[in-house]
């Protein structure tokens, strides 16, 4: 309400959401002669763009954004469509030395570091029974959810000593994403993981498990595993930290293909040709 009330359309040539189905309608109202084009981001989702039941028969956009090749083929024919991917901000997340000390981490050992909400999606129970026939290695999990206290009983016995649940703030995390020997991440039905970006842009091999937007996303120098044969990802995780993984330039130069700046452009072009 607060927003409708505040929106004037005609002081704008552009509107931008993610947001559906109650913004989308309000960026959307007729404001008298003029109303201005509607971009519509896809970063939680296009079933908007493409369901007809419930709030969906409403949905209407000038141009869609889709974060992944998947939204893209399923939307554009319907829609001014763009594929565009998620960034990163290279002056933030770089390569750099690590501080485990800093986050209270063990000092010696292999480190693997799952940065997700301890929700079913996330699947980091397969991180715990991975991780724990890694022998020394430890699993720190950056994040928190409703599944914390069965994660944890999970742990004691799979990881028994090696489990650690941290609570990093957002500038600290190129920080920790440098103290890890690699980083993994096992959601299968995100939009687009921003942490494969963010853990290359800093120098850190990434695992997960194999698909074609997982592929689209980390390119040649991710270490992606079966996910029909859950038992061979620890094997994967304990070549990762004995360094038999891509180099840390060919994971730098593969998230600077995200960099924010070259997004940005990407963005404002889009913009640009659904106003005209």
């Amino acid at each position: 309400p607060g927003l409708l009330r505040a929106y004037e359309p005609a002081d704008y040539d552009v509107t931008v959401t993610c947001s559906s189905p109650f913004t989308n309608w309000v960026l959307r109202r007729a404001g008298g002669s003029r109303r201005p084009a509607h971009v519509f981001v896809t970063q939680n989702g296009d079933w908007p763009a493409f369901a007809r039941t419930g709030e969906y028969r409403f949905f209407g956009c000038d141009g869609l954004i889709c974060i992944n090749p998947d939204y893209y083929a399923r939307n554009a024919s319907s829609y001014r469509a763009a594929l565009i991917p998620n960034g990163v901000d290279t002056k933030r997340f770089r390569p750099g030395p690590e501080e485990r000390e800093r986050f209270g981490l063990p000092a010696d050992g292999p480190l693997v570091l799952m940065v997700s909400a301890m929700i079913a999606s996330k699947n980091i129970d397969n991180g715990i029974e991975a991780v724990g026939r890694v022998p020394g290695a430890t699993l720190v999990i950056a994040g928190d959810g409703p599944l914390r206290d069965d994660l944890q009983r999970l742990a004691d016995e799979h990881l028994p000593g090696r489990y650690r649940p941290v609570s990093v703030p957002a500038p600290e995390m190129p920080a920790l994403y440098r103290s890890a020997d690699a980083v993994l991440h096992l959601s299968q039905d995100e939009s687009f993981g921003n942490v494969y970006v963010e853990a290359m842009a800093c120098g850190t091999p990434v695992i997960a498990w194999d698909s074609p937007r997982t592929r689209w996303i980390v390119g040649d120098v991710g270490i992606l595993a079966d996910p029909s044969a859950p038992e061979s990802l620890s094997g994967w995780i304990a070549a990762s930290v004995a360094g038999e993984g891509p180099s840390q330039a060919d994971l730098v130069a593969r998230a600077a293909k995200f960099e924010w700046a070259g997004i940005a452009t990407q963005y404002r072009e889009f913009f640009e040709t659904v106003a005209a």
